[in-house]
């Protein structure tokens, strides 16, 4: 596991108590969550969510990222724009390993409209407990990343 223990956090209003929840949670388990969403319920935009968060992971200040909007779906296509990322929207505990198992994500996404909190927690802690296993894993993540030019 990285020496880093910082986890960016951010969603948009969709998201809140969602969002502040996995913080907890995350802390409990020994991250240090650095939260970077709204909180207030007014109407916010996704893709200033994603991206802001995607950076912190780009330039090394957090080694992941956990965001979530309504679906999962928006914020984690404007995340995806940032170079070095690779973000995967997760609706169960078998998604989140294999996008840290086989895909090397460094940022989860979560619908909050689409799962209950209880499944949020298992969903991030399979994404947290799991390593890139490397090998031909490694291969096609590098084809990922010559696509960004």
């Amino acid at each position: 596991m990285t020496s880093n223990k910082r986890i960016v956090l951010s969603s948009d209003h969709a998201a809140i108590a969602m969002r502040q929840a996995i913080a907890e949670h995350i802390t409990a388990k020994g991250w240090e969550a650095v939260d970077i969403g709204p909180t207030s319920p007014e109407s916010t935009h996704y893709p200033t969510h994603g991206e802001a968060a995607a950076k912190r992971v780009a330039s090394g200040d957090c080694a992941l990222g956990i965001i979530l909007c309504g679906t999962g779906q928006g914020i984690m296509m404007a995340a995806n724009k940032v170079k070095g990322i690779r973000c995967g929207v997760c609706s169960d505990e078998f998604s989140a390993r294999m996008i840290r198992q086989h895909n090397n994500a460094n940022i989860l996404s979560i619908g909050a409209r689409v799962v209950g909190e209880s499944l949020a927690m298992s969903i991030v802690d399979a994404f947290l407990e799991s390593e890139f296993e490397g090998g031909r894993h490694g291969t096609r993540v590098d084809m990922i990343t010559a696509i960004e030019g």
